[in-house]
């Protein structure tokens, strides 16, 4: 595709965007406006500059068709709902229940992107067959889904649900049941080897190619956490509570990280710092649950065994955690180095062994050879020059 079709679809995008907006505000459905915007931004942008720069990848113009399939239905549910719930007679707000349903298809997009990250091509016959196979799924359930909707928008009354969603969309019966089941059947089941698929060919990479793939593990891991803390809250009991909506609403927030971290990968823009960022990012969480588990075992100990007052104890377990922080991230932060920075690990290993041969070296040849090995071995520069002054000076 040309560099033309990217300005066409990168303007639907901001064009539909820019509806969400107002449309959302005004149908009082801000938590949702505001997860297609955190979702969709990211997509939009990584879609454009990608398919800029690489017209050849599919993946700019997948990521450019995710973002219009988050804004469109987002913006049309928001339509149907001022129009079937809030009593504002407007035009063509069956058009907006035509494509509310799409949301859910666009994250069923982010699965192919997986498949053909980085630069979307396939090894071998038997995964072009299977995407095609997932393509030919994906298009039965779309099919299905457009004449089951059609038909329930000829129907009357025509039946909303309290998301400005159709009923008949979100309870299949009958023969749309039996498409949707079985079409989402084997969607599933390919989405499973796709990322299976990924995740054997980290096994085999090395290099450039591994960082890459390690971005796009770093974006999922963070993706999926997002997902099921969005679905926990929302099946919990809770989850008509405006606090508990706002929680699930945030751990959607999470699916925002695949596009940010595919685009890194793509473009190659500071893509060696992936080791870090999963390093610093697991040793802060993993501080952060120990402080809290620190500070809520301090409150009950005190409270319900020691029988302090709630203020005191509240006081002693923040002070405790405070102490607690520095040396409790320097420790989790060795271990979790050891494993998955192995580059700083080694190091500050070799640093510190210099450091120590040095507080005992008197022989400056001696000291020179061994700081130019240790910069080599750490830093690995293509060359090392090592300027001192002579033992007499200038003069």
């Amino acid at each position: 595709m040309s560099k033309r079709w990217s300005v066409v679809l990168g303007g639907l995008a901001a064009v539909s965007f820019a509806a969400t907006i107002p449309l959302s505000v005004l149908a009082h459905l801000v938590g949702d406006g505001v997860v297609a915007l955190v979702i969709g931004v990211p997509c939009m942008a990584v879609g454009f500059v990608v398919a800029r720069r690489q017209p050849s990848n599919p993946l700019g113009w997948l990521f450019l068709v995710i973002a219009i399939f988050l804004f469109v239905p987002t913006a049309g549910g928001d339509y149907a709902y001022l129009n079937y719930h809030l009593g504002h007679h407007l035009p063509f707000a069956a058009a907006g229940l035509a494509v509310d349903s799409l949301w859910s298809d666009a994250l069923a997009l982010l699965i192919v992107v997986i498949l053909l990250f980085p630069d979307g091509r396939l090894p071998s016959r038997f995964w072009r067959w299977a995407l095609r196979v997932w393509c030919a799924a994906f298009a039965v359930l779309l099919i299905g889904l457009a004449v089951d909707t059609a038909g329930a928008l000829a129907a009357h009354p025509i039946r909303v649900d309290t998301t400005g969603g159709l009923t008949a969309v979100d309870n299949p019966t009958g023969w749309f049941a039996v498409v949707n089941h079985g079409s989402l059947l084997v969607v599933l089941a390919l989405s499973v080897a796709f990322i299976g698929r990924q995740v054997l060919s980290w096994r085999r990479s090395s290099g450039e190619r591994r960082q890459q793939l390690k971005w796009l593990a770093g974006g999922a891991a963070v993706s999926i956490v997002g997902l099921v803390l969005a679905v926990i809250f929302a099946s919990s009991s809770s989850s008509t509570t405006t606090v508990a909506q706002w929680l699930g609403n945030i751990g959607w927030f999470g699916l925002a990280a695949l596009p940010v971290s595919i685009g890194v990968a793509i473009l190659r823009y500071r893509l060696y710092e992936i080791d870090r960022i999963i390093s610093r990012t697991l040793a802060y969480a993993l501080v952060t649950g120990l402080l809290v588990g620190v500070y809520a075992g301090v409150v009950l100990l005190a409270t319900r065994v020691l029988s302090v007052s709630s203020p005191v104890a509240v006081a002693a377990s923040t002070l405790a955690a405070a102490a607690l922080f520095s040396p409790l991230r320097r420790r989790v932060q060795r271990i979790v180095d050891r494993r998955f920075n192995r580059t700083r690990y080694n190091a500050d290993r070799t640093v510190a062994a210099f450091a120590d041969r040095l507080k005992d070296a008197v022989d400056v040849a001696a000291v020179r050879d061994d700081l130019t090995s240790v910069v080599q071995e750490t830093l690995e520069p293509a060359h090392v020059l090592l300027w001192t002054r002579p033992p007499g000076g200038y003069g």
